[in-house]
């Protein structure tokens, strides 16, 4: 999974858009524009875009045609590598081809690997050996069908620097074979070696998008054969190798020109084909890019709620002997004022079980730990400040150790109410919850200030949402846990823990309810939370949360 992640934070938006290539992206869009303007024969260019609309079962057969060249693509990858569905094989191509259309210098094309590595679960190196045979065979495969389609032609328009690309193309080609080679040969299931079906499903490819241009030309009042379209394709494609500005805009309408006026066609007709050509082509890589975006599940972007399929089912209950303490544990940092209070509200014992209080003292530069030791708890004292998540996680791995038949916590700053625990534990104690979070808002509140009520509110939505279900208090102080909770949950930072605990319970099928507490808002002391560092750290943990495998 490390290597997943490095590959993907390698090519994040962020490392491939550098400035200069968007700038020189920008300038080469700008200029192309120019020419277009000057060069292109608008009668022409309106009479095209006429015809295509008073023509719209037709406009509809071009879009089948231009997206069946990707499903044969998608047919053809996945008979490589087995382990990937055809949906999600599809969804990278087209990903990959709309991202393409938006982002400079082909920049799209990693995305193909990156979105079957973390929607599919296919090795990165199955993924990128895979994606790079078959792109560079494309390109060879469309290269050939061009020279064959009109060989003289091809040589003119493309030249040296054409036939030096191609060499490129099939060093590529075997490089990414011999690849795919060895992969196979440590492990066969996971991939296959491209045969001859993959070769027609590629050309198939190419002739679908051939009949895309044969009746684009057709509404330019172009008349091109099978073979002449076919090079047409081809040249357009292979100006694609050095493509800069996003979608290939200029670049995809100069090649089209050189080729139609190679073929005795009017360059200002020719100029009005390429454009409703790459007009409707664009539209297509646009509109399938973003659907394929999002779907089929998972999404390129991620999950961003709960899955909608989770187990009710009570979790299977370890035998903990009667005797089995309740474990109350407070995280504390600098609460010295507060915290030895707080020990002296705490039950003894709680439905005919001994109330085991515990000080997880996080880093205190005051005299926090003395105190509660005075008190009578337990203290485990950390040498520098971990964080709220971290002493949480230290509760909970505390209790799961000593065999606690319930495990709760509050914080040590006297905004939650510790002789209250029993409210809390015994849903936990009659086997009715796993999971039990005290809701101030179901209780009573003595003041809370207006804009952290508002807080709270918006966020206990947010959360609601991305759990599919209601939840009244999501930051919350005041928790219970099953010996089985406690021993399963997972704090994926230690900030903080109180979205990603709910999450992560809820995830694993663990029965969540709430109980009203009472709560008033501490007089001493300072919190932690700021809300723009808060967001800025917990909004990531909920993001990996809920996409950690």
């Amino acid at each position: 999974m490390e290597k997943v992640n490095s590959f993907i934070s390698f090519f994040s938006l962020k490392r491939l858009s550098r400035p200069i290539g968007v700038l020189l992206a920008l300038l080469i869009c700008f200029v192309a524009l120019i020419w277009v303007l000057k060069e292109v024969d608008r009668e022409s260019l309106s009479r095209s875009w006429s015809t295509a609309i008073n023509d719209p079962f037709m406009v509809f057969l071009v879009a089948v045609a231009f997206a069946s060249a990707f499903l044969l693509r998608a047919f053809a990858w996945k008979k490589i590598v087995p382990n990937l569905s055809f949906g999600q094989s599809l969804a990278a191509i087209n990903l990959s081809l709309g991202a393409n259309h938006v982002l400079p210098l082909r920049l799209g094309e990693p995305l193909r690997v990156v979105s079957v590595v973390r929607r599919a679960r296919i090795p990165i190196e199955t993924a990128t050996a895979s994606t790079v045979t078959l792109r560079s065979a494309d390109i060879v495969t469309v290269v050939c069908l061009g020279c064959l389609a009109a060989p003289g032609a091809f040589v003119e328009v493309v030249g040296y620097w054409g036939f030096a690309a191609l060499g490129l193309a099939l060093s590529l080609c075997i490089f990414g074979f011999l690849w795919m080679k060895k992969l196979q040969s440590f492990n066969p299931l996971t991939m296959g070696l491209p045969g001859p079906s993959v070769f027609l499903l590629t050309a198939s490819a190419w002739l679908a998008e051939a009949a895309v241009i044969w009746q684009c030309a057709r509404w330019s009042g172009i008349e091109l054969s099978p073979s002449e379209a076919l090079f047409v394709t081809a040249v357009a494609v292979a100006s694609q190798i050095v493509a800069v500005a996003p979608s290939g805009f200029g670049t995809y309408e100069a090649a089209s020109v050189a080729a139609y006026a190679i073929l005795g066609h009017d360059p200002g007709v020719a100029l009005a084909a390429a454009l409703i050509t790459h007009a409707l082509k664009t539209a297509y890589s646009l509109l399938a890019g973003g659907i394929f975006t999002f779907f089929p599940r998972p999404g390129a972007l991620g999950n961003f709620r709960l899955a909608k399929q989770r187990s009710t089912n009570p979790i299977s209950v370890s035998e903990l002997p009667e005797q089995a303490p309740i474990l109350f544990f407070m995280p504390a940092l600098n609460e010295e004022e507060t915290v030895e209070s707080c020990i002296k509200r705490c039950p003894e014992s709680v439905l005919g079980r001994e109330v085991k209080v515990l000080v997880i003292d996080d880093g205190s530069t005051d005299s926090t730990a003395q105190k509660a030791k005075e008190a009578g708890a337990k203290v485990i004292s950390l040498p520098t400040c971990g964080g709220l998540g971290a002493a949480v996680r230290i509760g909970l791995e505390y209790g799961v150790e000593i065999g606690a038949a319930a495990i709760a916590f509050c914080d040590a700053d006297e905004e939650y109410p510790p002789d209250e625990l029993e409210n809390l534990v015994a849903p936990i104690l009659s086997h009715s919850a796993d999971y039990v979070v005290g809701s101030r808002f179901l209780g009573t509140i003595k003041h809370m200030r207006p804009h952290r009520r508002f807080g709270n509110k918006v966020l206990t939505i947010l959360l609601s949402v991305i759990a599919r279900r209601r939840i009244t208090d999501g930051q919350s102080g005041y928790r219970a846990f099953s010996y089985e909770a406690a021993a399963n949950a997972e704090i994926i930072h230690d900030f903080n823990y109180a979205q990603v605990l709910t999450l992560d319970l809820l995830a694993k099928g663990y029965r969540y309810i709430e109980v009203p507490i009472s709560y008033r808002f501490r007089t001493k002391g300072d919190s932690f939370v700021k809300l723009g560092g808060y967001l800025k750290k917990v909004v990531p943990a909920v993001y990996r949360e809920l996409n950690t495998v």
